[in-house]
């Protein structure tokens, strides 16, 4: 979207400074992506706090040039050393890529029936027990503290601090819960699968012979080392001409109903600290209810396990067998991925969270992704793909190539 607004200023002739900047952002993003679609200055800025010394000078009559200039030279260079050391990197046709599939030995009987299958929905779920899977280390993160929790609480440069925002977290915490400030929500569902090339076909009953929907996979191109796969999340999936009945789950969750309210409250006081507060603790919670929802599909609703009792360390370090990749991660970078597991679930009908024209789900606060089972699924990043692919998947996936292009232009190989 960053790289779409920047060729949309170039196209309207604009002259205006763009600054860039944000958690997700950075300065090679910047020089790489952003700055070759936009003829006008172009400046990554790390934080909202050193934007106004970035105005200053680009402000400044004396200034301005010079620092244009600097920044276009830096951001060049940035620009050719990171294309130099892609230039280096090796890449295999999709047809390659997809014969060094990861290979499972799928009669070992590593599959499972859901004890309760079928779609399932749960509204007002208990934020008093959401809190207690709160995963923390990224909250400070948020407020740009660096360090790992519990013990950032007693690093030496900001344990004073981190301490205080977090009483001040879980003060705010007992009054979400007291006063129910925010409504949890989820939709989830288990269903019979099967692998059909890079697809998941997802079926309405056992037999498998009614089509729900397809989760189009992307798989890794990059040249691997002998003896490591070229991975697609659709290899965890038994496939269609094994014959061995596998599943698939989906899901959706939101800690956001409600929040609109209480940030109105805040904003109207000009407190913006306790509205950026809740703001990260509904983020928060939503990670939290994601987390809390797989255990009990892990154990309860799937029931392929049985895990005694994990920390919250287990858990955030993935102790346990299985995954719960999401649309526009980098397992499966494209986020219209969302819709199709939208569509499936009716999450908009029985949760309340919807997408929007860019994929981005409201209220902010959720949540949503797939279930993997298979003892030997694990997360992975896909990397650059080739056009091959592209073209193959936009066919799966009903998109235009341009558009599939433009899903998936951070993960490309080549220039569009």
């Amino acid at each position: 979207e960053m790289v779409h607004v920047a060729a949309e200023m170039e196209r309207q002739g604009m002259k205006l400074p763009l600054l860039i900047g944000g958690a997700t952002t950075s300065r090679t993003h910047t020089a790489v992506k952003v700055a070759p679609a936009y003829s006008g200055p172009v400046t990554h800025v790390m934080d909202a706090s050193r934007a106004v010394g970035v105005a200053g000078e680009l402000l400044s009559p004396e200034r301005r040039e010079a620092f244009i200039r600097t920044t276009r030279e830096d951001y060049n260079q940035q620009r050719e050393q990171y294309l130099a050391r892609s230039d280096n990197k090796q890449y295999l046709p999709l047809i390659a890529a997809r014969a060094n599939a990861l290979a499972i030995d799928w009669k070992k009987g590593e599959t499972y029936a859901p004890k309760k299958p079928g779609s399932h929905v749960l509204h007002q779920y208990p934020i008093a027990e959401l809190r207690n899977y709160i995963d923390w280390t990224p909250f400070f993160q948020t407020w740009e503290l660096a360090g790992r929790y519990p013990a950032i609480l007693d690093d030496t440069v900001v344990g004073v601090e981190a301490r205080k925002l977090l009483a001040d977290a879980h003060t705010m915490l007992d009054r979400i819960v007291a006063e129910q400030w925010l409504e949890a929500r989820a939709v989830f569902g288990l269903y019979p699968a099967a692998r059909i090339g890079d697809d998941v076909a997802v079926y309405t009953n056992e037999d498998r012979n009614i089509e729900l929907t397809r989760f189009p996979m992307l798989r890794q191109q990059n040249l691997k080392a002998p003896g490591q796969p070229n991975l697609c999340l659709a290899d965890f999936v038994a496939p269609e001409e094994s014959g061995i009945p596998d599943y698939i789950g989906a899901f959706a969750v939101t800690t956001g109903i409600g929040i609109e309210a209480h940030l109105e409250h805040f904003e109207r006081d000009h407190d913006d600290y306790h509205a950026i507060l809740l703001k990260a603790l509904a983020d928060r919670l939503a990670e939290a209810f994601a987390e809390r929802l797989h255990q009990r599909v892990r154990t309860e609703f799937w029931g392929y396990a049985e895990e005694g009792h994990l920390t919250i360390e287990d858990l955030v370090r993935e102790r346990y067998q299985g995954i719960r990749p999401a649309a526009g991660y980098p397992a499966c970078p494209d986020h219209t991925g969302k819709r199709h597991i939208f569509d499936l679930l009716e999450a908009e009908a029985t949760t309340g969270i919807t997408l929007t024209e860019s994929m981005a789900m409201y209220p902010t606060a959720a949540v949503s992704g797939w279930y993997l089972a298979h003892p030997e699924s694990r997360y992975f990043g896909l990397g650059k793909i080739g056009k091959d692919q592209v073209e193959d998947y936009a066919v799966r996936n009903g998109l235009a190539i341009a558009e599939a292009e433009k899903w998936l232009k951070p993960n490309l190989n080549y220039r569009p």
